[in-house]
């Protein structure tokens, strides 16, 4: 069977959704290449006027064609999801819809989108779910397709890229870190990501253990004029913001981190669809505190690979903080499991096979 992944989002595009795609085309495990039909050059949506997204019906279809494609992976439910659904009118096609997150919240703001998606998955062979709250919240929309509904999480390296001890000690003499509980987050700075929670949740923190704690804050974003000016005079020297960092840097913080931060909250349907960066921590033994909203819950696993928090409430987050850097052997103990659990449930060999079997089957 040869198969065709259909996507607006794919590497170098960044993000999680690239990144998933990316991998599920490193990954194809059927014996021959996963042919990619994507966004890159604007083939398919350029995103100016009304039905810009009108010549993917053609591209498809060609791709279809010269391809001799059997089966195709739609990337983005809209517009993608209303190209092959149009397509599968007119000529035999099956296909499976992706859905992540924001993707399924922004497909159902108006009436009409609901009716055509409604009709994207009725006339689907699949529906592919990142994470098990959007399967849910599909379930609730089209009882009659669960049978078609499957989770499959985004994976994770086998193992965390080498890193050198002496690249550590020079972030740690560069920072000054000898005998201090390194706190690191990263990601976009952006409000739903839970950065501005966490920076009020260390200014509540007893003066005794904060003189122990470095909070670091890489990435950038919208919101990080609001985020830094969030931060009280007192915690200047105790929150630092890297900027973008690089994938080399991003792997030697997540070795020096002794907690990793990521209190993701639901900001009007826009949610963490999973967070394959809590996975990476994990994969570097290092602890996270997460926030229990959207699939957040499917990537960490509470008391087990971190501690999932309340993401509206900084008490919640800083009594998390207290914990673990008041507990050595706990931070030890859930970086641990949180490795093993990694490796285990969330390599992208056994994460892609699972889809590959369910599309030939």
């Amino acid at each position: 069977m040869k198969t065709l992944l259909f996507t607006l989002e794919f590497p170098p595009f960044k993000g999680g959704i690239a990144n998933y795609y990316g991998n599920l085309t490193n990954y194809w495990p059927l014996g021959e290449e996963l042919v990619v039909l994507n966004n890159n050059k604007g083939e398919l949506d350029n995103y100016h006027g009304f039905l810009s997204w009108w010549r993917s019906y053609g591209e498809l279809k060609r791709k279809i064609s010269s391809s001799k494609i059997d089966y195709v992976i739609v990337g983005h439910i809209l517009p993608l999801g209303t190209v092959a659904m149009l397509l599968s009118l007119f000529q035999p096609l099956k296909y499976a819809v992706f859905l992540h997150g924001l993707d399924w919240t922004s497909a159902l703001k108006s009436w009409r989108k609901r009716i055509l998606v409604s009709f994207i998955l009725r006339r689907s062979d699949r529906i592919i779910c990142a994470n098990s709250y959007v399967a849910a919240r599909v379930n609730e929309f089209y009882p009659s397709g669960e049978d078609k509904v499957a989770i499959i999480n985004p994976g994770v390296a086998s193992q965390a890229p080498y890193i050198d001890p002496l690249d550590l000690q020079d972030l740690q003499k560069t920072y000054n870190l000898e005998n201090k509980i390194t706190l690191f987050s990263l990601g976009r700075l952006i409000k739903r990501k839970g950065v501005d929670q966490t920076i009020k949740a260390l200014a509540s923190i007893p003066k005794s253990l904060l003189n122990n704690l470095v909070y670091f804050i890489a990435g950038t974003g919208s919101d990080e004029s609001y985020l830094r000016k969030l931060v009280p005079q007192f915690l200047n020297d105790k929150i630092i913001f890297l900027g973008e960092i690089s994938e080399k840097e991003k792997w030697l913080w997540l070795k020096q981190a002794d907690i990793f931060l990521m209190p993701a909250r639901d900001i009007e349907g826009d949610y963490e669809g999973f967070g394959i960066v809590y996975l990476e921590a994990n994969l570097s033994s290092c602890p996270v505190i997460a926030g229990n909203s959207g699939g957040v819950p499917d990537a960490v696993e509470d008391n087990y690979s971190g501690l999932l928090v309340d993401p509206l409430d900084s008490n919640s987050i800083k009594e998390a903080i207290i914990t673990l850097a008041n507990d050595k052997e706990l931070r030890q103990k859930l970086g641990r499991q949180g490795r093993e659990r990694a490796i285990n449930d969330f390599n992208w060999e056994k994460q892609i096979s699972q889809l590959a079997s369910l599309i030939t089957h």
